[in-house]
């Protein structure tokens, strides 16, 4: 099995506990583009066989969450997890879908964001959750984001929680993101729900539910490398040409710099990356 299949990660799961009933099933290797906390859920991409030679090109892709952003209370981790540190209470006028819709527009386009405490950024060479645990205080730089659109849900007046979606760039932390929400639209908040909806062009709806993970529901929902690589331009090799560029031969085409599916006759046989005028293999199935 080579190729990549979409799961809907659960509440309680880490990105690891899926990855290794993956494997159990499989029998191959396993891994994935970019870990969800447990608490959140939604689409989590997985890389079997030699669909883990691919991670390179799937690593940076751009994000679109659901999230619920619980109003007047703040937690010390930013997420459901955390002790209570301060409590406000929610005016009337904090929850207006006006003040709301103005507070969530705000925060579109490239911006600078504070990471969150709780988090495995490293600093000095120590994750900054080992500094929280201590109670220990670090400089935490900002890292430049980027929110591409941002779209409210749903206001619950009644319980004080605002759901939204969120399309950002990687390295987005949406649990900062709901703190800073919250300080605009004039109060305290914590991430109560997250739930991933799209990584790059991998949908909710394409995603298997952990309960119904076996091997022909994967064989059947798998990913090709050849169907990944989809968009990209073909190169056709002879067999003399074929078995040159499987011996790592750099070969000689008059193309543009860029990564290109190669075939011999209508067999797919991996992905090639010309530079210079030169094809050279990348991931040979």
């Amino acid at each position: 099995m080579n190729g990549i299949i979409i799961i809907n990660k659960p509440k309680g799961y880490t990105s690891h506990d899926i990855v290794a009933k993956v494997k159990k099933i499989t029998g191959e290797k396993v891994g994935h583009t970019g870990t969800l906390d447990p608490l959140a859920t939604g689409v989590l991409p997985l890389l079997i066989g030699k669909g883990t030679l691919c991670s390179k090109y799937l690593m940076n892709h751009d994000k679109t969450y659901r999230v619920v952003l619980k109003l007047g209370i703040k937690k010390s981790t930013g997420d459901e997890e955390g002790e209570i540190i301060q409590e406000e209470a929610v005016e009337e006028e904090t929850v207006k879908e006006k003040n709301v819709q103005t507070a969530l527009e705000s925060f579109l386009g490239e911006q600078e964001q504070i990471p969150p405490i709780y988090s495995a950024i490293k600093v000095n060479g120590k994750k900054l959750y080992e500094y929280a645990r201590k109670g220990q205080e670090v400089e935490i730089k900002p890292r430049n984001i980027t929110i591409y659109d941002i779209k409210l849900l749903k206001i619950d007046k009644e319980n004080y929680e605002i759901k939204f979606e969120v399309s950002c760039s990687k390295g987005t932390y949406i649990r900062s993101l709901c703190e800073d929400i919250a300080e605009k639209i004039g109060t305290v908040g914590y991430m109560k729900e997250l739930q991933r909806v799209q990584v790059g062009n991998f949908t909710i709806g394409q995603a298997i539910l952990v309960e119904d993970l076996n091997k022909q529901a994967m064989e059947e929902q798998m990913l090709s490398i050849e169907k990944l690589f989809k968009r990209v331009r073909s190169i056709h090799l002879s067999e003399k040409k074929l078995q040159l560029f499987l011996n790592g031969v750099k070969l000689s085409f008059d193309l543009e710099d860029g990564i290109y599916r190669i075939y011999n006759d209508k067999l797919f046989i991996g992905i090639g990356i010309v530079k210079d005028k030169r094809l050279k293999r990348d991931i040979i199935l």
